[in-house]
């Protein structure tokens, strides 16, 4: 006897309005606001499983005529088995160059970085300063011919600032005792 699950996975039935259907549903499976948008987030997600023939078929017509299209599977039936494909053969590996790293790959993945040529960096004694030394800074050359110096107390194009305003006259004002 075979079993059955109720797969949903957000798909509507044609012509149906999202949110009558979510209405629907909320209302079918006495469910929050919630969980009715987590079903609609596009995974797919098992309703009910474990069903025979009658359950599964009557789970799908009324979840149907709710606007909601859910895909009834059968749990029993055989998994379709898949052969990997071999690993390629091992070619002998390049002859090393002096100074660069030679990469032995462990397995079929690995095969694909087997004819990266990568430095082989080592280790520095300790102590030892790993940075290059930086070159000295060069003085930019700059053609100053053209310019001159002014004479001292001369112009030089400044903003002038506005002549001080007469002091305000304060001799009608007298100091009561």
């Amino acid at each position: 006897m075979s079993r059955y699950e109720i797969a949903f996975s957000g798909r509507t039935v044609p012509g149906a309005q999202l949110d009558t259907v979510k209405a629907n549903l909320a209302r079918l499976f006495q469910a929050d606001a919630q969980r009715i948008e987590l079903l609609f987030s596009g995974r797919r997600m098992v309703i009910k499983n474990n069903l025979d023939a009658e359950a599964a078929e009557k789970y799908r017509s009324v979840i149907e005529r709710a606007g909601a299209v859910v895909d009834v599977v059968d749990m029993d039936a055989p998994i379709e088995e898949i052969e990997l494909a071999p690993p390629p053969p091992a070619e002998p590996a390049p002859p090393a160059t002096p100074g660069r790293l030679n990469v032995a790959p462990r397995d079929g993945y690995m095969a694909a970085f087997a004819e990266v040529d990568a430095p082989d960096f080592g280790l520095a004694p300790v102590g030892a300063d790993l940075q290059d030394e930086k070159p000295e800074a060069q003085a930019p050359r700059v053609d100053l011919s053209q310019f001159s110096v002014a004479p001292v107390g001369s112009d030089m194009g400044q903003a002038k600032p506005e002549p001080a305003k007469p002091a305000p006259d304060t001799s009608h004002l007298k100091l009561a005792e």
